[in-house]
């Protein structure tokens, strides 16, 4: 299809974006998203500036505010940003820092050996995208300042009074540009996540988060001297480890310096992280390769040796060795290359062999001083290696029966339409509700799959038991994809997979099992929107003939205060999807043009704290998972999720 352009194309076509103006126009870009998450981006872009000080061995502390109005502070007490004339720019280094694309010590300048900004523009987009940015600088005794606004320089760089010597620092504070962001409200416990995870990574350094909006100040300090080791203890704290140590790995090979730290525990999953320079990396790269070779490599050797293994038994997989292992494997390189077109994925050659290197000679060194230790690890590989094989059993009975006509689950009514984007698959709880679900769907494009009773809890299963499990099993074989290594994305049959649970707290749990199903089995179904919470009303209230639905306490009291509070009001309150006829559940929970659905999303950014929240609210450990409810008991608002 064309359209006519009445414009000339001719030179003075061509738009020449001047100063930071690239970045207001395309912010997306430079940041990902105008979302919540690109607004809290803004500052990540600032802290790993901090960071970047702390790593390079001057910078202690580092204090994030959020202010009321949602304009952030983040002061650290690093060198200060140098205030002299740049000679290139003619102006101070400072103003270059805050008002030039691809400015900064970050350039093989010497300014820093390693640095955890991708791009090195975090401090120009910020101010780009800020309504207006103030810096503020402690250096040679003295404090300068400067202020922007929508990246443009309001005045010069100008001395306002003088310090001690020996204190240094740079203080950034900025209010986001409301006009590009799509919410400019930040959420204090996603600022939490990334800054406790910043300052396992950076050992010795102190990270204060404080939240003034409210009339109590909220207050959090960040401070690990055992760095990654304490991660992982961290990371483990829902699951029982099965030794005490955590087993840590250091050195550095080919201008690489390397970290892992690990330690298994009681559950089934791998939880490995890594990262480059302080940035995760969800798709792993080379350094992960070369740990995962050497895990495998030193396992193998050491149960050969110690007789644990017999010559006539298969050498243990990477899968058997990291069943309930927990790890970071953290590099510090100076010209990381990423690959892809998200660069979540490091691609330097010399990672792989320098972590293979330390890691393998360290861990045997470790093995052979411990073990013990080796032993446990050794034997729940093998564990591990037998369920494999029955769950390959399970798997190739369940591939003998293709997903044709017959060989759905019985209890799924499925849909006539036969184009996966059409279709959407409702798993219900209960045959009541089941029921009352076939009968209001739209039998052209809603499939219903009931479940009875609370399904197992994947976080305490291997995979053999999961093949085992009638309810598991019809989902698997009713979404047609596989799971973990048979997973085809491509054989998915349904487009929409919606959790439609009761809104009470039994409801919440096993929607929480089923998220935690899919999460460990099928992450790529969360990962690329197909996963999705069903929003059943709470109240249906009728007057005068006329019937509301209220998603909410506070809608209820909205609807109420509307219509007039008085004895002609009939209020229902529903306990479960059960007390809903056909046709109520159809208008208020599964019609397309009148429901309300929550889409479940992954960010991967913060994979770590996704993979505690599970392992603590699913694992065995009671203590983490009361902490984790009283913590969290006040964003809860209606206990669906």
């Amino acid at each position: 299809m064309s359209q006519e352009v009445n414009q000339e194309y001719g030179a003075d076509q061509i738009q020449i974006l001047e100063g930071l103006e690239a970045v207001r126009k395309r912010p997306g870009m430079y940041i990902g998203s105008t979302s919540e998450r690109g607004l809290h981006h803004l500052v990540y872009e600032i802290v790993d500036n901090a960071v970047d000080e702390a790593l390079a061995g001057f910078c202690k502390n580092i204090k994030v505010t959020i202010n009321p109005g949602n304009s952030i502070t983040v002061e650290d007490d690093g060198r200060g940003i140098p205030t002299g004339i740049n000679s290139k720019a003619g102006i101070p280094a400072v103003e270059v820092v805050f008002t030039v694309l691809h400015a900064g010590g970050k350039f093989g300048g010497g300014g820093y050996k390693v640095s955890g900004g991708l791009h090195g523009v975090g401090a120009s987009v910020v101010n780009a995208l800020s309504y207006w940015l103030e810096v503020e600088i402690k250096r040679d005794g003295k404090i300068y300042k400067q202020r922007y606004e929508r990246g443009k320089t309001i005045y010069s760089l100008k001395e306002v009074g003088s310090c001690p010597i020996e204190e240094t620092g740079t203080k950034v504070t900025f209010l986001p540009d409301d006009t590009i962001f799509e919410t400019s409200v930040y959420d204090y416990n996603t600022l939490k996540t990334r800054l406790r995870e910043t300052a396992f990574l950076t050992k010795g350094l102190r990270i204060t988060l404080i939240d003034t909006r409210e009339e109590e100040p909220v207050e959090k300090s960040f401070h690990y001297e055992g760095g990654i080791k304490e991660f992982v203890t961290y990371l483990n704290r829902g699951n029982e480890a099965l030794y005490h140590d955590v087993i840590y790995c250091e050195g550095t090979v080919n201008n690489v310096y390397v970290e892992v730290a690990l330690q298994h525990n009681d559950s089934f999953n791998d939880s490995s992280y890594s990262f480059v320079n302080n940035i995760i990396t969800p798709e792993g790269g080379t350094h992960v390769s070369g740990f995962r070779n050497a895990i495998t490599k030193t396992f193998n050797n050491y149960a050969k040796e110690a007789k644990i293994l017999k010559d006539s038994d298969n050498p243990l997989t990477g899968d058997d060795i990291r069943e309930g292992l927990t790890a970071i494997i953290s590099v510090k390189i100076e010209e990381p290359q990423f690959e892809g077109q998200t660069k979540q994925k490091l691609g330097n050659s010399e990672a792989r062999g320098a972590v293979d290197s330390i890691v393998s000679e360290q861990l045997t060194y470790y093995l052979e001083q411990h073990p013990q230790v080796a032993k446990i690890i050794c034997e729940k590989s093998l564990l591990a290696q037998r369920a494999r094989e029955a769950a390959r059993k399970a798997r190739e009975l369940t591939r003998k029966k293709p997903l044709e006509g017959g060989s759905l689950p019985g209890k799924l009514a499925d849909c006539s339409d036969k184009n996966p984007e059409n279709c959407e698959i409702f798993i219900v709880e209960g045959d009541s509700a089941g029921g009352s679900a076939k009968t209001a769907r739209s039998r052209a494009t809603q499939a219903i799959l009931p479940l009875r009773g609370k399904i197992l809890n994947v976080e305490k299963a291997r995979e053999d038991r999961i093949y085992a499990n009638a309810e598991i099993k019809a989902m698997i074989t009713a979404f047609g994809t596989g799971i973990r290594d048979d997973f085809d994305i491509t054989k998915l049959r349904y487009h929409k997979i919606i959790i439609m649970t009761d809104a009470d707290v039994d409801g919440a749990h096993i929607a929480t099992l089923m998220l935690t199903f899919l999460y460990r089995f099928m992450p790529e179904l969360i990962k690329q929107g197909y996963v999705y919470l069903a929003t059943p009303p709470l109240y249906k209230l009728e007057k005068n003939k006329k019937v509301w639905y209220a998603y909410s306490d506070e809608e209820l009291n909205r609807i109420l205060t509307e219509v007039g509070r008085d004895s002609n009001n009939k209020i229902q309150r529903y306990k479960g999807l059960g007390e809903m006829d056909a046709e109520q559940l159809w208008e208020t929970t599964m019609d397309p043009d009148r429901r309300i659905l929550k889409r479940v999303m992954i960010d991967e950014e913060n994979a770590s704290e996704i993979n505690v929240t599970f392992s603590t609210l699913m694992g065995d450990e009671v203590e983490p998972r009361r902490e984790f409810i009283e913590a969290n008991a006040k964003y809860v608002q209606n206990l669906d999720i």
